[in-house]
């Protein structure tokens, strides 16, 4: 049995407050104990244990050969990567923040994307790009999401979670994947304590998996179907929350990855609302804020909805001025005024 939040409802469970760096941690050094083809390289996971300590204590437990600093030098450690994955190793490469994926992007989409189809699958790539991503007040070039730029490249699978919980089930089912997952990490969630969160905040001790392209719904609602992901999830609930007050009830669906997309789980809440906003902290020309609009309308059909909305980052770089990239970026108050502008226009 699951609950509403997609976390399995298990009596007697030990449960922790730990943040969510500490549970990606924790995965990994699960999924390394599972299996000796796992291994860890990026700038600062061993050492000092990534930048926001989700490799901590992990080249303390598996050694400097599983757990390898890098040089800054993103496109041969990422290449060196995808050589390893070809030989039947499952490698975690880190790069410390989703902006300079750039530097290694060739890699990315044209080897670990390709390679497995290129072969007719007779050769694996199973390879965990993992990188932090989302808005933090860190300015243009560190402050942008990207899910829907990796999203449309073929071959790809793209994973945002946006609790505790499913920060670790997830990177365990992305170590385990046999296709290339990029995992996005957000910034502004990973040294946030499970005790903050409005879901997923019991994390067991054990290993578990949560199933990559499984949305859930996180608040079940009747008058409006609210799907986003990462970390706008949290600022959705409190906006839902605040919406209730007001005689509006909305659905929210945790998309949990971006790639596989489940539209199944979308649909159905809309079928029944027959009203979707679609918030995404990501860049909202081009990407899946988009995609999700079409998909649910080539399915349903347009008569099946009374409305449609997105409320994304608007096709600007991210600016320096917290204050502005508040205004741009969605955040609770700008989610509960964009489903207020629906109610008006209806």
């Amino acid at each position: 049995m699951t609950t509403t939040t997609g976390v399995p409802a298990r009596a007697g469970t030990d449960v922790r407050n730990i943040n969510v760096s500490q549970c990606v941690a924790e995965s990994l050094r699960l999924e390394m104990e599972r299996d000796d083809r796992v291994v860890v390289f990026g700038e600062d996971v061993g050492l000092q244990g990534g930048v926001f300590g989700s490799t901590r204590g992990l080249q303390k437990a598996f050694g400097r050969d599983r757990v390898r600093d890098t040089p800054i030098s993103e496109m041969a450690f990422t290449g060196a990567a995808v050589g390893l994955a070809m030989e039947g190793y499952r490698p975690v490469v880190e790069i410390m923040f989703v902006d300079f994926i750039g530097v290694c992007l060739e890699q990315v989409y044209n080897a670990a994307a390709k390679i497995r189809y290129m072969t007719g699958g007779r050769v694996g790539m199973p390879m965990v790009i993992k990188t932090a991503g989302g808005c933090i007040g860190s300015a243009a070039q560190h402050s942008q999401c990207l899910w829907g730029t990796f999203a449309h490249l073929p071959g790809l699978q793209v994973v945002a979670p946006s609790s505790p919980y499913d920060s670790k089930g997830l990177m365990a089912a992305a170590v385990r994947s046999d296709d290339p997952v990029v995992f996005i990490e957000h910034k502004g969630l990973l040294l946030q304590k499970a005790g903050t969160f409005t879901h997923g905040a019991q994390v067991p001790r054990e290993s578990y998996t949560v199933p990559l392209g499984q949305a859930s719904v996180v608040r079940p609602g009747s008058d409006l179907t609210l799907v986003t992901i990462s970390a706008t999830v949290g600022e959705s609930l409190h906006a839902a929350e605040e919406l209730a007050g007001e005689g509006v009830d909305v659905e929210v669906i945790d998309l949990r990855s971006v790639v596989p997309l489940d539209l199944d789980t979308v649909c159905a809440s809309v079928a029944r609302t027959g009203r979707l906003l679609v918030v995404d902290e990501d860049y909202l020309g081009f990407g899946l804020s988009g995609e999700v609009v079409t998909g649910v309308i080539e399915r349903l059909g347009t008569r099946a909805l009374s409305q449609v909305a997105r409320h994304g980052t608007p096709d600007v770089p991210v600016p320096a001025a917290l204050s502005l990239e508040q205004a741009v970026v969605p955040r609770r108050a700008s989610i509960a005024q964009a489903v207020r502008d629906m109610g008006r226009a209806s």
